[in-house]
């Protein structure tokens, strides 16, 4: 079924916060960071069948403007960004789904708003500092933001799917520079790198108040992903709360590689 888009920006402290709405019924929030609001939007159509769906481009990137463009973007901004935008919505509490980045902002919504969510699905998140070998992981994410702005962009993008551990196959790298990159595009990858990256990967989450969220807290990794640094984390991030990671259809993209699947899966848990 095809859902009517209602597209706004919220204007919040330093930023506007673009966003999209589908749907009716229990508000499901949609959460990627660096990624924006667009991979999203396949898997929102599906759950919009007897939801309302809630997808937003974090801030700094794509459509979400910033005030001062050289500012950090902590999980803690990027939570409170998303409390905002809850209650601005005005259907929660909510089911909030983040993948990557951006489960690293719905951990920090939990732990900041716990009223707001009524089940938190942090979907490999990345926190290396959470690993034996966080210190090799660290160096190696230096000299990735030191070759994308080298100007090496591709450069750059190798030695991240080397260090995550994801064995891409070369045409399918190839292909993801076979077109020249937009203005945007460009922007926002610096943005990513300068702004985002570090106060993402250093982020350490509080146990306790993880722990306190009971079975509302669900972490989840991706089937297709072992071995990969998410899953990793995630799995020493359940093991520090005490509870069993949830499997879902697909890798790390898996809700915009297999949106029937990964939805499916969702509903179960909705």
């Amino acid at each position: 079924m095809n859902h009517t888009v209602t597209a706004s920006s919220l204007r919040v402290p330093g930023a506007e916060l673009y966003h999209e709405v589908r749907g009716q019924g229990p508000l499901v929030v949609l959460v990627g960071a660096p990624m924006d609001a667009r991979p999203f939007a396949p898997l929102a159509g599906l759950l919009a069948d007897g939801h309302t769906v809630l997808t937003t481009d974090p801030r700094g990137i794509n459509r979400s403007p910033v005030d001062d463009p050289g500012l950090d973007v902590t999980p803690e901004t990027r939570a409170d960004d998303l409390a905002r935008l809850i209650r601005h919505v005005d259907a929660g509490p909510a089911t909030v789904l983040g993948s990557s980045g951006g489960a690293v902002s719905v951990l920090a919504l939990a732990q900041d708003h716990p009223g707001l969510i009524s089940t938190v699905i942090a979907h490999e998140p990345p926190l290396p500092e959470l690993l034996p070998d966080r210190d090799a992981l660290r160096a190696q994410s230096e000299d990735i933001i030191a070759t994308h702005f080298a100007g090496d962009r591709v450069g750059a993008w190798r030695k991240f799917l080397a260090m995550a551990d994801i064995d891409l196959p070369e045409a399918v790298f190839q292909q993801m520079f076979a077109q020249e990159p937009s203005p945007q595009d460009l922007a926002d990858a610096d943005f990513q790198y300068a702004h985002l990256y570090r106060p993402t990967t250093r982020w350490l989450p509080d146990v306790a108040k993880l722990r306190a969220l009971g079975d509302r807290l669900v972490i989840g990794i991706g089937a297709d992903s072992a071995g990969q640094i998410c899953d990793r984390t995630s799995r020493a991030l359940a093991t520090l709360v005490g509870i069993e990671p949830a499997p879902f259809p697909g890798d790390h993209t898996g809700f915009a590689s297999q949106p029937d699947a990964f939805a499916a899966r969702l509903r179960e848990l909705l």
